[in-house]
């Protein structure tokens, strides 16, 4: 019987070290399913759990076809990062706007499936995700009547800006760092 279970703990020890680096994937993340990373706590450039993140996101990234848009995924990720090494809501401001190819990632289901054969907008969850997340998710209205979508036509809790021009300068004029995506 001990060998049984010698042999079980090795074969189990095996499997675990052939999976190579393990994805943060905890339930707990502010934005589940999205945003994977590694934890590399050997790595410079930690985050700081006492500093206030203020960041702009410039979010003209979208998705490949019936994929979600990688720009928010990034911000996901970088949501997700912060958390991960403690970095709580209180601490964490974050804003993105959308244009060019992100523009549509921010549509309703409804609105999306009028224009893509019936299926859902597959940044849809992410997007909610997000905004749950504390995240200040804007579009680019610009962007946005150039792609003939009308603002009932946006995911709820999305805000239209005049240009995504307008956002990114006021957003440094107080303060916040601008990443580019």
């Amino acid at each position: 019987m001990t060998r049984l279970f010698v042999a079980a703990v090795s074969a189990v020890s095996l499997l675990i070290v052939g999976l190579g680096p393990v994805r943060a994937q905890t339930p707990d993340r502010p934005v589940p399913g999205y945003g994977a990373h590694t934890a590399l706590p050997d790595a410079g450039e930690q985050p700081d759990p006492t500093r206030v993140y203020e960041v702009i996101f410039d979010v003209s990234i979208g998705g490949s076809e019936g994929q979600p848009s990688r720009g928010l995924d990034r911000v996901a990720r970088f949501i997700n990062i912060l958390a991960a090494s403690g970095v709580d809501s209180e601490h964490r401001r974050i804003v993105a706007v959308v244009h060019g190819a992100a523009t549509t990632a921010v549509m309703s289901d409804e609105a999306w499936a009028k224009r893509h054969d019936g299926n859902a907008n597959p940044s849809s969850t992410l997007v909610t995700q997000l905004i749950a997340a504390g995240v200040d998710l804007r579009i680019c209205g610009q962007a946005m009547t150039g792609n003939g979508i009308d603002p009932s036509e946006l995911t709820s809790g999305v805000s239209v800006d005049l240009a995504a021009l307008m956002t990114t300068v006021h957003f440094q004029q107080r303060g916040y760092v601008l990443v580019v995506n």
